[in-house]
Protein backbone atom coordinates (compact mmCIF):
# COMPACT_ATOMS: atom_id res chain seq x y z
CA UNK A 1 0.00 0.00 0.00
CA UNK A 2 2.88 2.37 0.80
CA UNK A 3 4.40 1.88 -2.67
CA UNK A 4 1.09 2.72 -4.36
CA UNK A 5 0.89 5.93 -2.35
CA UNK A 6 4.52 6.66 -3.28
CA UNK A 7 3.81 6.23 -7.00
CA UNK A 8 0.66 8.37 -6.86
CA UNK A 9 2.51 11.14 -5.00
CA UNK A 10 5.47 11.00 -7.41
CA UNK A 11 3.09 11.16 -10.41
CA UNK A 12 1.14 14.11 -8.97
CA UNK A 13 4.27 16.00 -7.92
CA UNK A 14 5.80 15.37 -11.34
CA UNK A 15 2.75 16.72 -13.11
CA UNK A 16 2.66 19.86 -10.99
CA UNK A 17 6.41 20.51 -11.24
CA UNK A 18 6.44 19.89 -15.00
CA UNK A 19 3.56 22.34 -15.44
CA UNK A 20 5.29 24.95 -13.28
CA UNK A 21 8.48 24.62 -15.33
CA UNK A 22 6.44 25.17 -18.50
CA UNK A 23 4.71 28.18 -16.98
CA UNK A 24 8.08 29.69 -16.06
CA UNK A 25 9.66 28.83 -19.44
CA UNK A 26 6.82 29.58 -21.89
CA UNK A 27 4.34 31.52 -19.79
CA UNK A 28 1.59 28.94 -20.31
CA UNK A 29 0.98 25.21 -20.26
CA UNK A 30 -1.69 22.69 -21.27
CA UNK A 31 -3.34 20.05 -19.11
CA UNK A 32 -1.92 17.30 -21.33
CA UNK A 33 1.55 18.40 -20.25
CA UNK A 34 0.59 17.87 -16.63
CA UNK A 35 -0.20 14.24 -17.46
CA UNK A 36 2.97 13.87 -19.54
CA UNK A 37 5.02 15.37 -16.70
CA UNK A 38 3.52 12.95 -14.21
CA UNK A 39 4.32 10.02 -16.47
CA UNK A 40 7.88 11.29 -17.04
CA UNK A 41 8.69 11.74 -13.37
CA UNK A 42 7.07 8.43 -12.41
CA UNK A 43 9.10 6.58 -15.06
CA UNK A 44 12.29 8.39 -14.00
CA UNK A 45 11.50 7.40 -10.42
CA UNK A 46 11.12 3.73 -11.37
CA UNK A 47 14.35 3.69 -13.40
CA UNK A 48 16.23 5.70 -10.77
CA UNK A 49 15.31 3.18 -8.08
CA UNK A 50 16.41 0.24 -10.23
CA UNK A 51 19.67 2.00 -11.15
CA UNK A 52 20.61 3.34 -7.69
CA UNK A 53 24.13 1.97 -7.88
CA UNK A 54 24.77 3.39 -11.36
CA UNK A 55 26.34 6.76 -12.07
CA UNK A 56 24.20 9.88 -11.94
CA UNK A 57 25.19 10.64 -15.55
CA UNK A 58 23.79 7.30 -16.71
CA UNK A 59 20.58 7.78 -14.71
CA UNK A 60 20.18 11.26 -16.21
CA UNK A 61 20.79 9.82 -19.68
CA UNK A 62 17.96 7.39 -19.06
CA UNK A 63 15.83 10.26 -17.72
CA UNK A 64 16.57 12.25 -20.86
CA UNK A 65 15.53 9.31 -23.04
CA UNK A 66 12.34 8.81 -20.99
CA UNK A 67 11.30 12.46 -21.23
CA UNK A 68 12.13 12.63 -24.94
CA UNK A 69 10.11 9.45 -25.62
CA UNK A 70 7.11 10.65 -23.58
CA UNK A 71 7.27 14.08 -25.24
CA UNK A 72 7.33 12.44 -28.67
CA UNK A 73 4.41 10.13 -27.90
CA UNK A 74 2.40 12.95 -26.31
CA UNK A 75 3.26 15.28 -29.19
CA UNK A 76 2.16 12.80 -31.82
CA UNK A 77 -1.12 12.29 -29.97
CA UNK A 78 -2.03 15.84 -28.93
CA UNK A 79 -0.43 17.78 -31.77
CA UNK A 80 -0.52 15.56 -34.84
CA UNK A 81 -3.50 13.27 -34.21
CA UNK A 82 -5.79 15.56 -32.18
CA UNK A 83 -4.50 18.82 -33.71
CA UNK A 84 -4.36 20.73 -30.42
CA UNK A 85 -1.07 22.47 -31.35
CA UNK A 86 0.29 22.46 -27.81
CA UNK A 87 3.87 22.92 -29.11
CA UNK A 88 5.76 22.89 -32.39
CA UNK A 89 9.51 22.40 -32.68
CA UNK A 90 9.46 22.46 -36.50
CA UNK A 91 11.81 25.46 -36.59
CA UNK A 92 14.34 23.75 -34.31
CA UNK A 93 17.42 22.02 -35.73
CA UNK A 94 17.17 18.23 -35.92
CA UNK A 95 13.49 18.09 -34.98
CA UNK A 96 11.47 14.93 -35.54
CA UNK A 97 7.98 15.70 -36.87
CA UNK A 98 8.15 18.98 -34.96
CA UNK A 99 7.62 17.13 -31.65
CA UNK A 100 11.15 16.63 -30.28
CA UNK A 101 14.56 18.13 -31.00
CA UNK A 102 18.15 17.76 -29.77
CA UNK A 103 18.17 21.14 -27.98
CA UNK A 104 15.27 20.19 -25.71
CA UNK A 105 16.63 16.68 -25.23
CA UNK A 106 19.80 18.27 -23.82
CA UNK A 107 17.60 20.30 -21.48
CA UNK A 108 15.80 17.09 -20.43
CA UNK A 109 19.20 15.64 -19.49
CA UNK A 110 19.81 18.60 -17.17
CA UNK A 111 16.28 18.44 -15.73
CA UNK A 112 16.87 14.76 -14.96
CA UNK A 113 19.43 15.69 -12.25
CA UNK A 114 16.84 17.25 -9.91
CA UNK A 115 14.28 14.62 -10.98
CA UNK A 116 16.63 11.84 -9.83
CA UNK A 117 17.26 13.73 -6.61
CA UNK A 118 13.51 14.09 -6.06
CA UNK A 119 13.11 10.36 -6.74
CA UNK A 120 15.71 9.46 -4.12
CA UNK A 121 14.11 11.83 -1.61
CA UNK A 122 10.65 10.36 -2.28
CA UNK A 123 11.93 6.80 -1.81
CA UNK A 124 13.69 7.80 1.44
CA UNK A 125 10.50 9.44 2.71
CA UNK A 126 8.24 6.50 1.88
CA UNK A 127 10.78 3.97 3.16
CA UNK A 128 10.64 5.85 6.48
CA UNK A 129 6.85 5.62 6.55
CA UNK A 130 7.00 1.91 5.76
CA UNK A 131 9.61 1.32 8.50
CA UNK A 132 7.51 3.17 11.08
CA UNK A 133 4.39 1.29 9.98
CA UNK A 134 6.20 -2.04 10.38
CA UNK A 135 7.39 -1.05 13.87
CA UNK A 136 3.84 -0.23 14.93
CA UNK A 137 2.52 -3.54 13.55
CA UNK A 138 5.17 -5.64 15.34
CA UNK A 139 4.82 -3.81 18.66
Amino acid sequence: MIRKAEYVCVFLAGGVIYSLIELLWRGFTHWSMTLAGGVCVLLIHCFNQRMRKRSMALRCGVGCAVITAVEFAAGVLVNLVLGWNVWDYSAMYGNVLGQICPAFSCMWFLISFPACGFSSLARWFFDGIETNENRVQTA
